[in-house]
């Protein structure tokens, strides 16, 4: 009889920790940046990943189709993609044609892509929970 309560005791316990560690916003798998995805779709280059022939406006479209970010910014010549933990910064590539794609960790693509972000959360302000939607709950 103990072992019997030991044993449902324990699947209980378990079955709680999966329910506490799942996250309904994270309705996407996580929302883990493509990295590998960019790295077998576009050509590498010295800071990043290069899309010879497309614009930015595509190259931005086919990130987000591939993994859908939590949110997506465009403001004119760039786009930028949020995801859980990184920022992709899709820019016009410095040939004249194409796009560059650079991946940077959300601290250190906000610090260096601020003044593009919009409403985006600060990482560095006292509110600032981590890791996009639903983290640190």
């Amino acid at each position: 009889m103990k072992t019997a309560r030991r044993i449902t005791a324990t699947l209980l316990a378990t079955v709680a920790l999966a329910a506490c560690s799942s996250d309904s916003d994270d309705d996407d798998g996580g929302n883990a940046v493509p990295a590998g995805w960019i790295r077998g779709t576009y050509s590498s280059s010295g800071t990043g990943y290069v899309d010879r022939t497309d614009p930015v406006s595509k190259v931005s479209d086919e990130i987000h189709g591939n993994t859908r970010s939590v949110d997506r910014i465009a403001d004119g010549r760039m786009a930028f993609l949020r995801y859980r933990d990184d920022i992709v910064a899709i820019s016009p590539h410095t040939s004249g044609r194409g796009s560059l794609i650079e991946i940077d960790d959300y601290r250190t693509g906000y610090s260096r892509w601020r003044t593009h972000l919009g409403s985006w959360p600060d990482p560095s302000s006292a509110s600032f929970r981590g890791g996009g939607p639903g983290s640190g709950k």
